[in-house]
């Protein structure tokens, strides 16, 4: 399945040239990811799927005749002696219905999306910001001044995460500020202005903390990375 990308070239640039303008005034290097989700969840859709097998199982112990009326009516409503064979054969069908459904069902990214609880969406996020900064900027500047701002779409979620040095003299809450003019914008559908106002905000934070050397180099590239 094709990559979905949220923005053209111009979006693009918009966010390149607020990182380039962002570390005019620091030593820190801004990075932009910008992820369409941040895990599948196939493991939340397949509980969900079995919960719904577990509920389809419990309904034929608790309303038996209910169970066996209906497949009666199947067969023109003639009463029928049911063997245990044929008893234990509804109820793994009527559980594997169930599961199939589900499942399908949450092929739809939406619904899929919904049945994630928000809490497993915060900690795969967050992890896998974790993972593409660990990849793509921690300790790979000079003075290991490197930050990420990423955003995940259909999670609704974004992380700002830092190397070391920055972390220990900026604390997490501090970033509080880019993430809410980040996401204003991002909730009227302006997502690359929304990144932009991120970046402006990261950078006036760091060129507190990290000021530009005159001899600094641009270490990371500028531009938005889509994944």
């Amino acid at each position: 399945m094709a990559r979905k990308s949220y923005l053209d070239a111009r979006s693009h640039e918009i966010v390149t040239n607020a990182v380039a303008t962002a570390e005019l005034q620091t030593s820190g290097e801004i990075v932009t990811v910008l992820a369409d989700r941040s895990d599948g969840y196939t493991d939340i859709a397949l509980a969900w799927s079995a919960l719904a097998a577990f509920l389809a199982l419990t309904f034929c112990v608790t309303f038996p005749d209910l169970l066996l009326d209906s497949y009666a009516g199947l067969h023109g409503g003639w009463n029928t002696d049911w063997t245990p064979r044929e008893i234990f054969s509804m109820a793994a069908g009527a559980a594997i219905f169930w599961f199939l459904a589900v499942w399908l069902l949450q092929l739809s990214d939406t619904i899929r999306f919904a049945l994630v609880p928000g809490k497993v969406k915060t900690l795969r996020v967050h992890a896998r910001a974790v993972a593409h900064f660990k990849v793509g900027a921690e300790k790979r500047t000079h003075g290991r001044t490197g930050i990420m701002i990423y955003l995940s779409m259909q999670e609704h979620r974004a992380e700002i995460v830092a190397d070391e040095p920055i972390a220990n003299k900026v604390p997490a809450e501090v970033w509080g500020d880019a993430m809410a003019d980040m996401l204003s914008e991002i909730r009227q559908g302006k997502i690359a202005e929304g990144m932009a106002a991120g970046v402006r905000d990261v950078g006036e934070v760091l060129s507190e903390h990290f000021p530009r050397a005159h001899d600094d180099q641009n270490e990371l590239p500028d531009r938005l990375i889509e994944v």
